[in-house]
């Protein structure tokens, strides 16, 4: 089993720099029954750097993992409430409530305890981020407002049940303005790569 805690360094640290269990992706793939026990894991390059495993309750998750503090290996049994609004359109969202302050979160970072980016003093990566980044997040969230599937690849998706048609027009047109920036940003780091590779004369 993965444990957390290793490989931090110093400097305010941003959102990507810890593991966080999202409830929205939990939710979305109805893992959030009641009885469930399951595990999670974080991969990079193809090796497991970390996993949880999470048992649901009616309303509450237990979160169950090791954590390194101060070189030594601990134990962290942590339960999270979970909240559900209803959604706009039809359904049910699902959230978290931060177990250290309460705040009502969709991610919990995985640390000393589960809690939200507030609490452990994160910043957003998009401080960072280049303009194509930048738009794709933007079109992402607008794909999430429209209930369409993650990801600008992945191609339009149709009108939501009860939302009119000048709203689905105005989004979607943001949308594409959003795809169009971040496909641009995209191929312009391609074919920088490939000028840097044709002048080694590996192209």
């Amino acid at each position: 089993m993965g444990g957390f805690g290793s490989g931090q360094h110093g400097g305010k640290r941003c959102t990507d720099d810890m593991h966080a269990v999202d409830v929205r992706r939990l939710h979305r793939e109805r893992l959030l029954v009641p009885g469930q026990s399951f595990g999670w894991q974080w991969h990079r390059n193809g090796e497991v750097v970390a996993s949880i495993g999470l048992a649901v309750r009616a309303g509450f998750v237990d979160f169950s993992y090791r954590h390194q503090r101060h070189g030594q290996w601990q134990d962290v049994h942590c339960t999270a409430l979970l909240v559900t609004t209803p959604c706009r359109y039809g359904g049910t969202r699902a959230w978290w409530q931060c177990p250290c302050c309460g705040r009502r979160v969709a991610l919990l970072y995985v640390g000393n305890l589960p809690a939200c980016r507030h609490c452990y003093g994160l910043a957003y990566r998009c401080t960072r981020e280049t303009a194509d980044d930048r738009a794709t997040r933007r079109a992402d969230t607008l794909r999430e407002r429209l209930g369409w599937e993650p990801g600008i690849l992945n191609g339009d998706g149709t009108k939501p049940k009860g939302m009119h048609w000048r709203t689905f027009e105005r989004l979607s047109t943001r949308h594409d303005s959003h795809v169009a920036t971040a496909l641009a940003g995209m191929s312009a780091r391609m074919n920088l790569q490939i000028a840097k590779l044709a002048d080694k004369g590996l192209w």
